[in-house]
């Protein structure tokens, strides 16, 4: 025993460790005393009172999943944040406009509060929010009551990070520039941005993109239903156009928006997302999404790679989020201890939402710890049911 035995509580040993910003990784150990990185360096193992063997796994900032519907109970896309998402590797994530002004009180109350993870959203503009998917929240506009949402946000900044408007055609009908005009108004009051959720929208892309702000974002870049981002299998120029002007895309899976046939040329293209998302919720977190690191797991297997992922699925997201102030995203010395520790999986069948499907490698959260305390994980939930 040296003489500085027990001088961290914990090391993680050996694991290659992803810088979040980058993405670029190195052979090291990540100690922990407390809730803090204590110290990321190789060597450090003998002075731990706990050693972890991360040899030939991938040490990351805690996972941000920065779009996923987790208002359970109340809305019948909510799924349970602790169950879906932080016993899978992900420590922050953001409902995504489940939640609307008349329902944040029982969110904040049932959901958020008693949560273990740290919960953010950006709400819904409609103030019903997203409670049942086959009855559109803004086929009534006047459902959208810019006071009420915004009355919210300023009330609730620890919580209310953005705003979202479905822009299909059966959640906004045929009438949908006054919707997303009045959204972009409320959104430039509040200083917050904007996300709109494209796929069916009543028009295509081109005529909708050049109405975004910088700062906007545009949820699940990979749909393969009408008006997405190709055009006979090339990215459109004004999408590049509204990525020059800050425009950001993200990639939401959802149980309907990501189409290999869409990712696999996009990627090819160079045309990435800005950050990488699951859409997970009640209606998919079985399949054919599961949870954020099967997400990532696919579009690997489309052709990005770890090192692009991983800001994606760290720093990015949680920049989009406003938790890179709480130092979410990032793995440093003398920062929060919220650290992912992923490891290969065997090849497995892996659905998109289109109805294809391809054999890649897995991803499995093998270990994750939330400010210095180790999680419990769970089996991935693609997993063959083994009989009793």
């Amino acid at each position: 025993m040296s003489e500085n035995s027990d001088r961290y509580d914990l090391v993680l040993a050996g694991g290659q460790v992803f810088d979040g910003e980058t993405g670029a990784s190195r052979v090291a150990d990540v100690a922990v005393t407390g809730d803090r990185v204590a110290r990321i360096a190789p060597g450090l193992a003998a002075d731990a009172a706990q050693v972890v063997d991360c040899t030939g796994q991938y040490v990351l900032p805690g996972l941000v999943e920065a779009h996923t519907h987790i208002f359970a109970e109340v809305s019948k896309v909510g799924a349970p944040p602790d169950e879906a998402h932080l016993h899978r590797g992900v420590v922050a994530a953001c409902d995504a406009g489940t939640v609307g002004a008349s329902t944040f009180a029982a969110f904040e109350r049932y959901v958020a509060e008693p949560a273990r993870m740290r919960l953010v959203n950006f709400l819904n503009v409609s103030v019903l929010g997203l409670i049942d998917f086959r009855f559109g929240e803004l086929i009534n506009p006047d459902t959208l009551v810019p006071e009420d949402a915004l009355a919210v946000a300023e009330a609730n900044p620890h919580r209310v990070r953005g705003f979202k408007i479905r822009l299909s055609e059966d959640v906004v009908g045929l009438d949908w520039r006054p919707l997303l005009k009045r959204s972009l108004a409320l959104a430039a009051e509040a200083g917050l941005p904007l996300m709109i959720h494209i796929g069916e929208t009543p028009e295509p892309l081109p005529v909708i993109l050049p109405l975004l702000r910088p700062g906007d974002v545009v949820a699940h870049c990979y749909t393969g239903k009408p008006y997405g981002i190709l055009n006979d299998g090339a990215v459109l120029p004004e999408v590049y156009a509204a990525r020059e002007r800050g425009v950001l895309f993200e990639s939401a899976h959802g149980k309907s928006n990501l189409s290999f046939d869409v990712a696999r040329p996009a990627i090819a293209q160079g045309f990435l997302p800005d950050v990488v998302t699951s859409d997970t919720s009640a209606r998919n977190w079985r399949g054919p999404v599961f949870d954020l690191v099967t997400s990532m797991a696919k579009l690997r297997a489309m052709g990005m790679t770890l090192e692009q992922l991983v800001p994606r699925v760290t720093s990015a997201s949680a920049r989009l989020t406003g938790l890179d102030a709480e130092g979410y995203g990032t793995l440093v010395e003398g920062g929060p201890a919220h650290v992912t520790v992923l490891a290969e999986a065997e090849e497995a069948v892996l659905p998109d939402a289109a109805g294809n499907k391809i054999t890649a490698p897995r991803l499995e959260p093998s270990l994750v710890l939330l400010a210095g305390e180790q999680v419990p994980t769970v089996p991935w939930r693609g997993l063959p049911a083994t009989g009793a």
